[in-house]
Parts: structure tokens; sequence; C-alpha cells
């Protein structure tokens, strides 16, 4: 097989893997953060996930969120909300700018940090995400009803273009979702390296993949093939 059709075959892997509700590993790009993150729909984490996430990748526990479910939501970037001298020159050297945006917990946690009531938050995530693009009328109200704020899930908001805009994890999460079928709510968290501190390598989260049955790509292949959309 030609590593065209290698990609191609790991990006048909990744959408049906995802279609069925399953992660997927993604490494964005060489040049960018250079990370693989562990990708999930939002709608199918349960608290299994959550510990998955946390012993296995490491990283920030994340929820993505279309462009369109987080003006529905009435997310702001945290950039734009905090009034603080370190909002302030925010220079990223992987990027122009970051997603970040609320930190939330559902109403119906305690703490908010057992993987039982993040598990809860971000599978409801994804259920409020899949109310919006059935245009069932959820709002920014319901949105407050919900989920409360400050709290231990962070949510990031896509660009408006997706893939057209920003190369980001959060943005191939989005997109994957996307040609899967899946609501636009996505978990994404950073696999890091207990050995040298820094990411997990690709070689390494690749070789994570295939010791559990998980799907690994490239970022380029995903934009590649889903740039334009599914």
């Amino acid at each position: 097989m030609t590593q065209s059709t290698d990609s191609e075959a790991a990006v048909d892997a990744a959408i049906a893997a995802f279609a069925d509700g399953q992660p997927v590993l993604i490494h964005d790009f060489a040049d960018r953060e250079g990370e693989t993150d562990i990708v999930y729909p939002a709608t199918a984490v349960d608290s299994d996930a959550v510990a998955r996430l946390r012993n296995d990748a490491g990283g920030l526990i994340c929820v993505a969120l279309s462009d369109a479910v987080s003006d529905a939501f009435g997310l702001p970037f945290l950039q734009e909300l905090v009034d603080h001298p370190a909002a302030a020159d925010h220079e990223l050297a992987y990027d122009e700018r970051s997603s970040f945006s609320l930190t939330v917990n559902h109403r119906e946690t305690f703490t908010g940090i057992t993987d039982v009531d993040r598990a809860l938050t971000i599978s409801e995530l994804g259920t409020a995400a899949a109310a919006v693009t059935a245009d069932a009328g959820y709002d920014e109200s319901d949105f407050a009803a919900a989920f409360r704020t400050p709290g231990h899930v962070h949510l990031l908001r896509a660009a408006p273009e997706l893939l057209a805009d920003r190369e980001g994890h959060t943005e191939l999460g989005i997109a994957l979702a996307a040609a899967a079928g899946q609501p636009p709510a996505v978990v994404v968290c950073e696999m890091l390296d207990d050995e040298t501190g820094g990411a997990r390598s690709p070689a390494d989260a690749e070789a994570y993949a295939d010791r559990h049955g998980l799907v690994y790509v490239e970022g380029e292949a995903l934009l590649s093939a889903l740039a334009d959309g599914p």
C-alpha cells in the first residue's frame, strides 16, 4: 500500500470508529503542537472513558464544541472575558489564539471532578449539542439551567469554518464528528509521557493504539480528507 492509501484507510477507520462511539487517537502536526490527543464523541463518554483519559492520556480533559453550538450556548472566548493583565498579549508559539471558553459542571454533579461527575457533564454537553443541531430550540438559558460555571470540564470553541480557519485538535475533532454523523461535541485530551515529561511521541501513541485496538490517524490525513466538510 502507498502512503496515500494508508492515510485514506486510517481516515476511513477513524470515521467508522467514531461513528460507533469509539475513541480515536489524533496526532495534529509536527510543526504545530506535535501532540497526540485521545478523542471521543462526547455522547459516548462514561466514567470508564474519563478514567482512560486520566490514566492513559494524562493531559487536560476538554470538550470541543462547534462554533454554532457555542453561539447557541452563549459561550465567550475566555481571553475576551477575563479582565486581568495576564490576559493581555496572549501570544502562542503554536497558534494565533486559544480556543478556551468557560469551565463547567453539570448541575446534577457533586464536586464535579470524579470520573462519574465528569462523565455526566461531558455526555450531557453532547446531548445539548445534539439538541442545537436538531434545531430543538436549545439556547443560552437552557444551557445555564443545565450547567454551572466555574467547573471541572474545560470548554473549547471551534473556529467557524473549522479546518479552513484553524488546524487544531478542536477543529480536527469536530470535523471528524461531522464526518461520522456524531453531534458537534468531542472530548480531547493530550497524551503525555511520564518518562520524558513531554508529549508522548507519535510512535508511542500509535503503539498504544495498536495494543488497545484503537485507531491512530495523522492530522494531515484528516485535513486532506475533511477540510471541505463530510
